[in-house]
């Protein structure tokens, strides 16, 4: 029996070996709209808890659509001019409209790359595109502190400034978030890394809460929510799903909250995964080009099949890692994680108010660490570079899974060829 994985943008095949019982977990299927242009013109017209778009625009003189990083598929090239257009046609000059690339706290898209993150050349040549710098303190203002948690708010000004802010993005499950998308994309997508750093502290990242699909009491995002709140005039929405061959499958547009909620709801029911049991042995990806660019990313395809992994059981995951490691703060994160072991780092960073920057995604490696042992199959990384992963390298996943049956004393293989974007469940969370 032949699998594939997402890896990289070929996809990666293996043999599974024949004494293995697999058991694939993929989504059920979508039912992909004939004509996805017609579909985001739907959406634009029946905005959710909000006046059409263009009744909006004819009270504002500026806009600000955000948009994610490489590190995501949105499909940005089939709405954006759609957008643009209706903005226009509210009165609103395409020179005082300003595609934002809501970087986080990740690098700057530039050149070709930005070019294929817009994903529509008329767009590139009519807009200004800019990136967002977490780094750069003159680009942000100030908006108070939450009132729960005490977060400093900081966003971007041409976000915070403009008449019209909206925010679009891909809704998926976010192995810290809940569910990525609507107000995940200002903050941390455009916020300063003062801000970043607060909400992904080891407070927020040890709450049990804090965790796959999940948004009831999850601290990230309740203070998301708050700074949504603390933003003036209106904020927009627009949400897409998309299925496992990245075609567009829904898209929500309107009020941020309810307009998230809307493709939340949606796609629940096809990517929360009841399985009925654990397994002993766990296969996934990093979800493929462009989630598996770097090791960094990887951690969320480590994070999201732990409901299905036994104690003391094997996750295997492949991930191309066709840019390396990731940045050089996390490279330093992951080298305190194998010099200190984990419950000394864990200890050391327990202790700070803000996290060190990108190491929240070496504490979220600690997760997978506490229930099992963890295995990567990458062609991107060197020797050095392994060896500051802090889990196994491995040069097959056949050899891997047979070795891992005959320790683990079980043939059962549970296979989740997507990675993280989709969670499988013991029992469905709902």
């Amino acid at each position: 029996m032949k699998i594939e994985l997402a890896y990289g943008k070929k996809g990666l095949e293996f043999e599974m070996p024949s004494q293995a019982k697999p058991v694939v977990i993929r989504k059920p299927p979508f039912k992909i709209p004939e004509d996805s242009n017609q579909v985001i013109r739907d959406a634009l017209e029946n905005p959710i808890g909000i006046p059409p778009l263009e009744v909006l625009a004819c009270k504002a003189s500026s806009a600000c659509i955000l948009i994610c990083d490489i590190t995501r598929p949105v499909p940005n090239g089939l709405f954006l001019r759609p957008l643009v257009e209706k903005l226009v046609e509210g009165g609103i000059a395409l020179e005082h409209i300003t595609v934002l690339v809501a970087t986080g706290l990740h690098r700057p898209n530039l050149g070709d790359e930005l070019r294929e993150v817009v994903g529509d050349s008329w767009i590139m040549e009519k807009l200004k595109v800019e990136n967002h710098d977490a780094r750069d303190d003159e680009q942000h203002l100030n908006l108070g502190t939450t009132g729960k948690r005490g977060t400093p708010v900081l966003l971007d000004r041409r976000f915070v400034e403009a008449d019209l802010k909206i925010a679009t993005g891909l809704v998926e499950p976010h192995f810290m978030a809940g569910y990525s998308g609507g107000r995940k994309v200002i903050a941390p997508g455009v916020a300063h890394h003062t801000t970043i750093r607060t909400f992904h502290n080891a407070r927020f990242m040890e709450d049990p809460l804090a965790t796959s699909c999940n948004l009831e009491q999850n601290p990230l995002h309740e203070e998301q929510l708050e700074i949504v709140a603390m933003l003036q005039g209106p904020v927009l929405g627009l949400n897409t799903v998309i299925d496992e061959q990245r075609q567009l499958a829904y898209v929500s547009f309107g009020e941020i909250i309810e307009s998230h909620l809307d493709a939340v709801n949606y796609v629940r029911g096809k990517v929360e995964i009841p399985v009925g049991r654990k397994f002993r042995t766990v296969v996934t990806s990093a979800a493929g080009y462009p989630l598996d660019k770097t090791y960094y990313q990887t951690v969320k395809g480590m994070v999201t099949p732990l409901d299905i992994l036994e104690e003391g059981g094997r996750l295997i995951i492949a991930s191309e890692c066709s840019e390396g490691f990731g940045s050089e703060a996390f490279r330093n994160a992951q080298k305190s994680l194998v010099e200190q072991g984990p419950d000394s780092f864990l200890e050391g960073i327990s202790r700070k108010p803000m996290a060190d920057i990108d190491e929240w995604q070496t504490e979220m490696q600690l997760k997978p660490m506490r229930v099992g042992s963890v295995q990567l199959y990458t062609t991107g990384l060197n020797e050095d570079e392994k060896s500051i992963t802090g889990v196994d390298s491995i040069s097959s996943i056949s050899q891997a899974i047979s070795t891992s049956i005959a320790e683990q004393d079980s043939p059962d293989v549970a296979v989740i060829p997507e990675g993280p974007y989709l969670v499988p469940f013991v029992q469905s969370p709902m």
